[in-house]
């Protein structure tokens, strides 16, 4: 597995998950903002695609960075990606 990053940026996250086909999403029947997640492909049946402007609200509100992977291993794009607390949080 190659390096991961973290950021907080919301266009470094916006164009990591758009050059991978993915959506905002949070699952359903979670609480207020629910659980953020990023759906790829075919939507998945728990998963509710939410706005951008929806998604990061949570993400700020929740203090939260995004821990992801430009690249696996063999050079192909990764789709990896974990919500994590922001440091000093």
């Amino acid at each position: 597995m190659s390096s991961t990053q973290s950021t907080t940026d919301h266009e470094v996250i916006r164009k990591w998950v758009e050059e991978r086909d993915g959506t905002p999403s949070k699952v359903a029947g979670r609480g207020e903002g629910g659980i953020l997640r990023i759906d790829f492909g075919k939507p998945e049946e728990n998963l509710e695609k939410i706005s951008w402007d929806d998604f990061f609200e949570v993400f700020d509100d929740r203090q939260l960075a995004f821990l992801y992977q430009d690249k696996t291993s063999d050079g192909k794009p990764s789709r990896f990606n974990k919500f994590v607390a922001r440091e000093g949080a």
